[in-house]
C-alpha cells in the first residue's frame, strides 16, 4: 500500500513519527522545524509544513545559524532525547548552517539540517545563488557541511529518502555517534512526488542505550581505584548527556573521592555538595587544580580532556599519575594512555560503586579533611568577589553574577558561551541543580546564548532561563530577540557592558598584542582604538527589537532590576555597565596555564617578556604516555 507524496512533505511526516525511548520514557524525536525559507525551500519543505502544521510545529527564525543554536539549546535541555530540525534555502541560509552545525558536532548534540540545494536535474544551470565548480558538477555550498555533520546525505532521487532519513535518525539517536545530521535536499527533487510505502511513516521508537561495562575492564578499573590514594573524579558533560548526576553522587558519596567539573559536566554534584571542588583546568578553583597537580589517579567521566581541563598538558603534574577514562566513546576513552572502562557514565558509576563497596574503599581521611578545608577557603573568596559593600556604585563583574546568585534557585537555568564570562563562572558560580549550569565551551561560540535560551525554554518552559551575554557576544547575534518577543518566549537577558573584548583584551596583553583591536572605542591619534567608548545604547537596541529592558546604573539598582525580570512573564532584558570598561576585576586570576603561542621574535619590550613567561610554562608540559 503505498501514499504519493511530495519528498518534502514525505519528509515532514516521517519525522512527526519519530522517537526515542530511554530508561523506559518515550517522547517526539523532532519536536519542531525551525526554518527561513527562500526559492530553496519555499515550495518543498515551506508547502509540506503548511500541509502538516498539525503534526509538525513550525519555528520561525531570523537568522540561519541562531535557529541551530536554538535546537541545540532545546536538544540539551531535553538530555539529547529530543531535538528540533531547522530548514534554509539555499546558498547563503545553507552556509550559514555551518557555525551552528559545527557546534552541535563538536558538543555532540544532536540537531537536524534539512539545507536547501541546486536544482538535481540542472534545467537551470547556474541556479540563482549556485556555487559553480570547475572540477565538479556535483559539488555545492551544502558540501561545506560535511566535514561538521556526524552524516551528510544528498537526497537526488525521491527513492533516495528512505534509506538517508533512517541513517540520519540512527545518528542522531546514537550516543555516541549524534551531532549535526545534514540532509541536503535539491528544490526540484523537494517538490517531486513519489509512491511512498505506508510502512515508511509507521511509528518508529529509537531506543538510546545504556551500555554496560566490560567485566575485564570493570576488575582492573576497581584494582586502579583502590591502589590509587590520592584519586580525583572528572565530570565532564557525558555525565549529564547519561543522567549519571545521581550515580556519580552515590559513587563519591561511598568512595570520599573528590569530583571536579569541566564547564560541560559542573552541576554534576550541587556546589554544596561534600565531594564536589568545583571548576577543574584554566578557568578552575584553586582546590580542584591543586588536587589535579598531585592526584595519583584522575578518573575522568564523559569527559573529552580539551586543553582547559588538561592546562595544555601541564596540570596533571604527579610523577605517576594515571588516567581511568569512563566513557561511551572509546575515542574518548583511551585519551592520555589512560584505562579504558567503555560504557554509559550511568551504568559504569553504578558497577563501579558496587564493586568498591564490596571491598568497603575509601579514600584516607586525612585527604578528605584536605579537600574540605581548601574548598571552604576557595567559598571564601568568592564571597569577596561577589560582595558589595556599597550599592550605590558600578558593580563589578563578579558582583554582577553574585547578585543573580543571590537570586537564584534550583529552578534558574543560566546560559553562556563566550567572553570573560565563562572563566568567571567555571570559577564561581554556585550550580544548585544538576542543568543549571548550560555553558557552550566545546566551541565556545559568540551568540550561542540568545537563541539557546529560546531553546532551553521551549523545553523548560515553566523555570527561569538566563542568556548571559556580553556587549561583543549581543552585536554579533541579537536577531532572535525578535522571534522571543513574536512567540512570547519570556526569556531573561543580563546584558553585561565592559565596551569591548574583555577576555580577548586581558589575553592580547598576555601574549604582548597589548590590547589591539580589542576595545570598542574609537580611533586615537596614535592609530588604537584607545579613543572615548562608542555612544552605542544596546539597552536602546532591545527595547527596539520589542524587549522590555530595565537598565541597572548600581548594584540596588541591579538587584531589583534582575528580581523584576526573573518574576516577568515577557521577554525581559536587564542592561548594566561594569564598573571598569578595559578589564574584568575582581574575579580570582586563572589557577592553570592555557597555551596560546606567543611571538618568538618582536622588539616590543611587553611581547619580549610574555615570550619568557611563555617558554617557563612550555617547559612544564607533559606527555602522558
Amino acid at each position: 500500500m503505498t501514499t504519493r507524496l511530495t519528498v518534502a512533505q514525505a519528509l515532514v511526516r516521517f519525522l512527526s513519527a519519530q522517537y526515542t525511548e530511554r530508561d523506559g520514557i518515550r517522547q517526539r524525536l523532532i519536536g519542531a522545524t525551525w526554518g527561513i525559507f527562500g526559492h530553496g525551500n519555499v515550495a518543498g519543505i515551506g508547502q509540506a509544513l503548511v500541509e502538516y502544521t498539525d503534526v509538525m510545529p513550525y519555528l520561525q527564525g531570523r537568522n540561519e545559524q541562531a535557529m541551530v543554536h536554538a535546537a541545540v539549546g532545546y536538544a540539551r535541555q531535553s538530555n539529547r532525547l529530543s531535538t528540533h530540525a531547522v530548514t534554509t534555502s539555499i546558498g547563503p541560509g545553507a552556509t550559514n548552517l555551518v557555525t551552528g552545525a559545527a557546534l552541535a558536532t563538536i558538543n555532540h548534540i544532536p540537531v537536524l539540517l534539512l539545507p536547501g540545494d541546486i536544482f538535481a536535474t540542472r534545467p537551470a544551470d547556474p541556479v540563482l545563488q549556485q556555487l559553480e565548480v570547475p572540477y565538479a558538477g556535483d559539488v555545492s555550498v551544502n558540501d561545506s557541511l560535511r566535514p561538521v555533520s556526524r552524516y551528510f546525505d544528498r537526497v537526488t532521487r525521491p527513492e533516495a529518502l528512505i534509506p538517508a532519513a533512517l541513517q540520519a535518525m540512527r545518528v542522531l539517536t546514537d550516543p555516541v555517534e549524534t551531532g549535526a545530521v545534514t540532509l541536503a535536499l535539491p528544490q526540484d527533487v523537494q517538490a517531486e512526488a513519489y509512491d511512498w510505502p505506508e510502512d515508511f511513516f509507521a511509528e518508529r521508537t529509537w531506543v538510546v542505550r545504556r551500555p554496560g561495562a566490560d567485566p575485564t575492564e570493570l576488575a582492573e578499573a576497581v584494582s586502579t581505584i583502590r591502589a590509587a590514594r590520592r584519586p580525583l573524579l572528572i565530570a565532564g558533560g557525558g555525565v549529564h548527556h547519561s543522567r549519571a548526576e545521581g550515580a556519580l553522587a552515590e559513587f563519591a558519596e561511598a568512595t570520599g573521592i573528590p569530583v571536579a567539573s569541566t564547564q560541560a559536566g559542573k552541576g554534576s554534584l550541587p556546589y554544596d555538595h561534600p565531594q564536589d571542588v568545583g571548576g577543574i583546568g584554566h578557568t578552575g578553583t584553586a582546590t580542584a587544580d591543586e588536587l589535579a597537580r598531585t592526584a595519583d589517579l584522575v578518573i575522568g567521566v564523559g569527559t573529552r580532556y580539551t586543553d582547559f581541563t588538561t592546562a595544555s598538558g601541564t596540570l596533571f603534574a604527579g610523577p605517576d599519575v594515571r588516567f581511568l577514562n569512563l566513557n561511551i566513546a572509546a575515542y574518548d576513552g583511551h585519551k592520555l594512555a589512560g584505562s579504558p572502562l567503555i560504557a554509559d557514565a550511568r551504568s559504569g558509576l553504578e558497577e563501579l560503586t558496587e564493586a568498591l563497596e564490596l571491598h568497603d574503599h575509601r579514600v584516607p581521611d586525612a585527604y578528605r579533611a584536605e579537600y574540605t578545608e581548601d574548598k571552604e577557603r576557595w567559598e571564601q573568596r568568592v564571597d569577596a568577589a561577589y560582595e558589595a559593600t556599597e550599592p550605590d556604585l558600578r558593580p563589578t563583574q563578579p558582583q554582577v553574577l553574585g547578585a543573580l546568585d543571590a537570586l537564584a534557585d534550583e529552578s534558574d537555568i543560566i546560559i553562556n558561551a563566550a567572553g570573560s564570562l565563562p572563566g568567571d563562572l567555571h570559577k564561581m558560580w554556585r550550580a544548585r541543580s544538576f542543568d543549571q549550569y548550560h555553558l557552550e565551551y566545546g566551541y565556545s561560540c559568540m551568540g550561542y546564548e540568545i537563541p539557546a535560551a529560546i531553546g532551553v525554554k521551549l523545553a523548560a518552559p515553566d523555570r527561569p532561563v538566563w542568556a548571559l551575554v556580553g556587549d561583543g557576544t549581543y552585536l554579533m547575534m541579537p536577531t532572535e530577540i525578535v522571534t522571543a518577543v513574536q512567540e512570547g518566549v519570556a526569556i531573561k537577558v543580563l546584558l553585561v557592558q565592559n565596551h569591548g573584548y574583555a577576555s580577548i583584551g586581558g589575553l592580547s596583553e598576555e601574549t604582548g598584542a597589548e590590547r589591539f583591536g580589542t576595545a570598542y572605542r574609537y580611533r586615537a591619534g596614535d592609530g588604537t582604538f584607545s579613543g572615548a567608548p562608542l555612544p552605542v545604547d544596546l539597552a536602546a537596541n532591545a527595547e527596539s527589537l520589542g524587549m522590555r529592558v530595565l537598565r541597572a546604573r548600581t548594584v540596588a539598582d541591579l538587584r531589583s532590576a534582575l528580581a523584576q525580570a526573573r518574576a516577568s512573564d515577557l521577554p525581559t532584558c536587564v542592561y548594566v555597565e561594569t564598573e571598569t570598561a578595559d578589564t574584568v576585576s575582581g574575579a580570582p586570576e586563572a589557577q592553570a596555564w592555557w597555551d596560546v603561542p606567543v611571538a618568538e621574535t618582536a622588539t616590543r619590550p611587553s611581547a619580549v617578556k610574555a615570550r619568557e613567561l611563555y617558554e617557563r610554562h612550555v617547559s612544564t608540559r607533559r606527555r602522558h604516555l
